[in-house]
């Protein structure tokens, strides 16, 4: 901790969120994906299972879920019925069994069967928004098209002082306006990170959430 970078009251904007990043890399040099998955496409779904729910519970439910429905077709034969079942835990699961099973058709007939590289194709496939093909992209193929906005990084974003939008494509936009695109994929693991580790959503003291940070000394 003796290492952490304090950021000055004076500076721009820009230069205190380039500092905090300095130091969130120095909390979590590690930091990186939770959700587990062994191919692109167990990825999206898992991501897609994430909405409202703990990475911690999908991590809990996908094994048993992607032993079940092996390949891209199993979801294509899948009945809804048996498909809500094994995802109840994660919430909303009639909306989400909507939802991938019709992406697993989608990405078998329009896109051959693989994950689209592209945002704008991304975001054709059912229950797929910017942070899920942001989040997609840069893990499935290292493409960074801006900064996925979890429930964490919307959070954050307000308590940092780093957005005062509350959609999160708009923070998403003041994110990018003030970090460089190299650091756009990593920014979203350290703010999950230090959110999951530090500052939690429960009511707290943010004030050491931001000394920890460089941000009040």
């Amino acid at each position: 901790m003796s290492d952490i970078h304090l950021c000055s009251d004076a500076g721009s904007k820009k230069a205190r969120a380039l500092c905090m990043l300095r130091n969130l890399k120095l909390l979590f040099p590690d930091a990186k994906m939770f959700l587990q998955f062994s191919n692109n496409w167990e990825l999206l779904v898992a991501v897609e299972l994430s909405a409202q729910c703990t990475d911690k519970k999908v991590n809990e439910i996908t094994p048993a879920l992607f032993q079940k429905y092996p390949t891209l077709e199993d979801y294509i034969r899948a009945k809804p019925v048996e498909f809500e079942q094994m995802i109840f835990q994660s919430g909303f699961y009639r909306n989400k069994t909507k939802n991938i099973l019709a992406a697993a058709k989608i990405i078998h007939d329009k896109f051959g069967g693989k994950i689209p590289k592209t945002m704008t194709e991304m975001l054709s496939i059912p229950g797929v928004a910017r942070k899920t093909a942001n989040v997609v992209l840069g893990n499935a193929y290292g493409i960074v098209e801006g900064v996925a906005v979890d429930t964490h990084v919307k959070r954050l974003a307000s308590v940092l002082g780093l957005s005062s939008e509350k959609d999160p494509n708009k923070i998403e936009k003041d994110l990018m306006a003030l970090f460089p695109k190299k650091e756009w994929f990593y920014l979203t693991y350290l703010l999950i990170e230090f959110g999951r580790t530090y500052c939690p959503a429960r009511k707290h003291d943010h004030d050491a959430c931001r000394v920890l940070l460089g941000l009040k000394h």
